[in-house]
């Protein structure tokens, strides 16, 4: 049975976010990749707690817009989401896009990392912005 929790630490959820229709389409991204939902807890924050996040757990001293947990058993994906609000924004403002569309890509970036995407070398971070914007187009379908 897959679950896709919301929660919100030093912030508040957009205006625009709706939880049903960000869970169908995670829905309809996992059968596009022919995998299940298992529970993914989705939690916005704000810098400085995503900051806190990673080095606490991740041994990293830098600001990042998200930070994957990975809990994946088989075909069913499963993790652990921490996404900077703030970050989301300022990378909307900076690469020309909505928050809206900023904050849907990478929800779907992290869901791309459960999937099995890499992102660290050139090759890979094309191949998974192929599948963001892939994914994207999914969620105009609703």
């Amino acid at each position: 049975m897959s679950e896709i929790f919301f929660f919100n630490e030093e912030c508040e959820f957009p205006a625009f976010f709706s939880k049903e229709r960000v869970t169908q389409w995670l829905q309809l991204v996992a059968e596009d990749y022919s995998l299940k939902l298992g529970t993914i807890s989705f939690i916005f924050c704000n810098d400085d707690y995503i900051l806190d996040v990673n080095r606490k757990y991740l041994n990293h001293d830098y600001y990042t817009d998200v930070i994957t947990f990975d809990y994946r058993e088989g075909k069913v994906l499963s993790g652990d989401v921490f996404i900077s609000l703030d970050t989301v924004q300022s990378n909307a403002l900076e690469f020309g896009t909505t928050y809206e569309e900023e904050l849907h890509r990478v929800i779907v970036h992290s869901v791309l990392h459960l999937i099995g995407f890499k992102d660290k070398s050139d090759n890979d971070a094309q191949e998974m912005r192929q599948n963001e914007n892939h994914c994207l187009e999914l969620l105009k379908t609703l």
